[in-house]
């Protein structure tokens, strides 16, 4: 699933964007495809034109960044097809040949090939700096049972917070919206801002960024010591038509030379990247 699927859900892949373990996106299938459909003469990217901080219309989020730089290292100009993160994206996108990669996808979907991992992260804890609660770093923590925890629906996190019986203190937001108009992870972290809730609980990535965002100072801490399923951390690839091996080939030679400034990218968006296990922040040279 694209990165963003790890918050509207994966395969059980972060939430989303991967986001996994989350819910399957019935995408279609594309297989059958060759290497000889991908563009010579430009650097053709599916995306969805709403769905910031991972991509938009305005060229805003993150991953319109990355493929940019993707598009000025293959020395060709860059387009974008653009259709709506929901049920047949892969399909309409990739298997249509209107593009030729997906930026954000979830290591180990079956509905495209993936490229090497770029990106680890995993969902995170936010709260307001100044909060009693800016040190939690569990969804274990007795702290927790007297917060108003702000989750989306149906993700990975929900799970763990039933286990440790903290429904009863939980705000849900909605999993599956129309992007153009209404987000929840920004109203989640707008509610968080505002102290209609306590702790929002959100796929590193979207609150990483949407923390850097608010206008108020934010604690992003990723949980990376919870020990029991579903896991938490999840690796982001690129998403090309199965059969392409070539043009995986390519795209993870750029991702092997560039990973500096693709760390540099995300570091800019406040994204959480962690080592290969999710286990600790990773080491940025």
């Amino acid at each position: 699933m694209p990165a963003w699927g790890a918050e509207r859900g994966a395969c059980t892949r972060a939430g989303g964007a991967v986001l996994a373990a989350l819910l399957c996106l019935a995408a279609g299938s594309a297989a059958g495809q060759t290497s000889d459909l991908t563009s010579q003469t430009a650097f053709r990217v599916c995306a969805d034109p709403a769905a910031y901080p991972f991509s938009d219309k305005k060229g805003t989020g993150y991953e319109n960044r990355i493929a940019s730089l993707f598009a000025e290292k293959l020395g060709l100009p860059l387009e974008y097809y653009w259709f709506p993160m929901a049920t047949g994206f892969i399909r309409k996108t990739l298997g249509e040949d209107r593009c030729d990669v997906v930026i954000g996808y979830a290591q180990g979907h079956e509905l495209v090939l993936n490229t090497n991992h770029y990106l680890t992260s995993a969902y995170a804890l936010i709260t307001r700096a100044d909060s009693p609660l800016s040190a939690v770093d569990t969804l274990s923590d007795p702290k927790l049972k007297a917060a108003r925890i702000g989750v989306v629906a149906g993700t990975p996190p929900a799970s763990h917070l039933a286990r440790n019986g903290l429904m009863g203190q939980v705000e849900g937001y909605q999993l599956m919206v129309d992007s153009r108009y209404e987000s929840p992870s920004a109203k989640m972290i707008a509610d968080l801002s505002s102290g209609q809730i306590d702790v929002a609980v959100l796929w590193g990535p979207i609150g990483g960024a949407l923390a850097r965002d608010a206008g108020v100072a934010l604690t992003v801490t990723p949980l990376v010591k919870e020990t029991l399923p579903p896991r938490l951390f999840y690796r982001i690839t690129m998403g090309v038509r199965q059969g392409e091996l070539v043009w995986k080939r390519k795209l993870n030679s750029l991702i092997r030379r560039n990973q500096a400034e693709i760390d540099a990218i995300l570091a800019d968006y406040g994204v959480p990247m962690l080592n290969d296990q999710g286990t600790a922040l990773k080491a940025i040279p």
